[in-house]
């Protein structure tokens, strides 16, 4: 099937998918319209990293892509990291640590996070500073999220299994 001005194909979270859109909506804007509200709206200047998703194994600002921009490509939201009921790693240490308070930069700090866990296999501070830069975090001061992805990255670096969330049941 050839692909149509007034549409768009690509992988969403290991899923292809095809999407009406306009020439100049953001992929931003199709996903929450589409119903994937995880990944947030914040400045839509890409600053502020909230709509961070991973194109082709890479973070990108959502708010900046074009939706056409995703055509034949692999998106993936941070639906695809994990759920309530099964958080992904960093997510458990971010609730453990209590790093979440209003939780709007998390989809997009997990996402950077991601990407920078199955890109990379040197953890050093530059590198993880540079794959977290641009997220911006209004209430924890980062400490908090520092500290769980530094226990994220030092356990993986180390070889060891992620351990079970403790006294968290929902």
């Amino acid at each position: 099937m050839k692909p149509d001005q007034n549409t768009v194909s690509f992988t969403l979270n290991g899923e292809l998918k095809t999407f009406a859109t306009e020439p100049d909506e953001k992929l931003l804007a199709l996903l929450r319209r589409e119903g994937y509200r995880g990944t947030k709206f914040g400045c839509g200047q890409g600053t502020c990293g909230a709509c961070t998703v991973i194109v082709d194994g890479r973070a990108v600002y959502g708010c900046l892509l074009y939706a056409k921009q995703a055509e034949g490509r692999s998106v993936r939201t941070i639906e695809s990291a994990g759920t309530f009921e099964e958080p992904a790693e960093f997510q458990k240490e971010l609730i453990a640590a209590g790093a979440v308070q209003c939780g709007y930069c998390i989809p997009g700090m997990v996402m950077s996070a991601t990407a920078l866990m199955e890109t990379e296999t040197v953890f050093e501070d530059e590198i993880v500073r540079e794959y977290m830069d641009g997220n911006l975090c209004r209430c924890t001061g980062y400490e908090k999220i520092w500290i769980a992805l530094r226990k994220v990255l030092d356990r993986r670096a180390a070889g060891k299994p992620v351990p079970e969330p403790h006294g968290h049941k929902h």
